[in-house]
């Protein structure tokens, strides 16, 4: 079991507080994804838990055992860096087998374990390569292959695809969670990118300014974002917003919108301009401006498309209940048929 609990957890680098009283538990077993802004603490939060950056208050349990006070080695985790950290002059068995050796693992076993880990990620014909002949996707997997290794109960991974090209970083995202499936352990990955959170996670931990803004599936924070952060944050292109003087914000996804020539009767409606056109295979993307240069996206599959094009004055229609509300510290409220009338079109 590799339940890791966070308990009014603080982090304070001088008088600048990165974290702020943080209560979070990560299930046994999950793939859960940190995700937000760069500067937002997530990258913090997992060095707190592997002991490299300890926290300036509070407790952080794995199995249920306080490792406040327990050094790096002792907390049966294992992390894999953004640059990979391989030491270059090392083979790929090596690299696999140095912690092995520093832990004085006898070479029998060693060798055992170098040959197990290096099947699973795909490695058993490089094992005599070094590092300099291997393509990042290749690299990726060497440091893996060393975490795994050590047979951790929880894996820490901190933006470890960042560094492939946008081909390859899908190809990893894939092996990653075939492997997760594999190995039935506890990892936690950290990155910016909503949509490698999106694709990979069972749950996503939203972060800002060092708080938790939401813990949940991403079908539940795509689809019930609980504050317009969540909102604009989570989604590609992301929500469109229409902030309604003194009272709050309306938003709604780009699938949503109908774009047609004419206003459709008691929908939510918004006059615009098309000022762009993307045909990306499948989905068309538009972007609308409206008459005070407000730009909204809009996505709809090929086969959906009404035949807009640039510089065609369009409705966005958008039925009421795709509508989200926000009221002005930013939280999800409930309709509110007042802040509708100047967008409701009567025919």
């Amino acid at each position: 079991m590799a339940t890791i609990k966070f308990e009014q957890v603080s982090k304070s680098f001088g008088d600048n507080t990165i974290i702020k009283n943080v209560d979070l538990t990560i299930q046994d077993g999950s793939f859960t994804v940190l995700v937000g802004p760069s500067g937002c603490g997530k990258t913090t939060l997992l060095r707190m838990i592997a002991g490299i950056g300890p926290q300036s208050s509070g407790r952080i349990l794995i199995d249920g055992k306080d490792v406040t006070e327990m050094p790096p080695g002792q907390r049966g985790v294992a992390m894999v860096f953004q640059n990979y950290a391989i030491y270059p002059t090392m083979s790929v068995a090596e690299n696999i087998e140095f912690g092995l050796k520093n832990n004085k693992v006898p070479k029998e076993e060693r060798q055992s374990i170098v040959q197990e880990v290096a099947k699973k990620v795909g490695l058993e014909q490089l094992l005599h390569r070094q590092p300099s002949t291997l393509s990042g996707g290749q690299r990726q997997r060497v440091a893996l292959a060393r975490a795994m290794s050590k047979n951790p109960k929880v894996f820490l991974m901190d933006e470890p695809l960042s560094n492939l090209d946008a081909k390859l970083r899908t190809a990893m995202r894939v092996e990653l969670i075939e492997l997760h499936k594999k190995l039935k352990t506890t990892f936690v990955y950290v990155t910016h990118d909503q949509v490698e959170a999106m694709s990979m996670a069972d749950t996503i931990i939203l972060m800002n300014e060092g708080k938790i803004m939401q813990e949940a599936s991403p079908e539940e924070i795509y689809r019930n974002p609980e504050n317009l952060f969540t909102a604009r944050f989570i989604g590609s292109p992301a929500m469109n917003t229409v902030e309604i003087a003194g009272e709050g914000t309306i938003g709604f996804r780009p699938e949503a919108v109908m774009l047609e020539k004419a206003g459709q009767p008691d929908m939510f409606a918004i006059k615009g301009r098309v000022s762009t056109r993307e045909m990306l295979g499948k989905e068309i993307l538009y972007s609308v401006k409206d008459s005070r240069e407000n730009t909204y996206m809009v996505s709809m599959p090929s086969e959906e498309d009404k035949g807009c094009r640039v510089n065609d004055e369009v409705y966005l229609n958008v039925p009421a209940e795709r509508l989200y509300f926000f009221d002005r510290e930013g939280y999800r409220i409930g309709p509110r048929q007042n802040w509708l009338s100047d967008f409701l079109c009567r025919g």
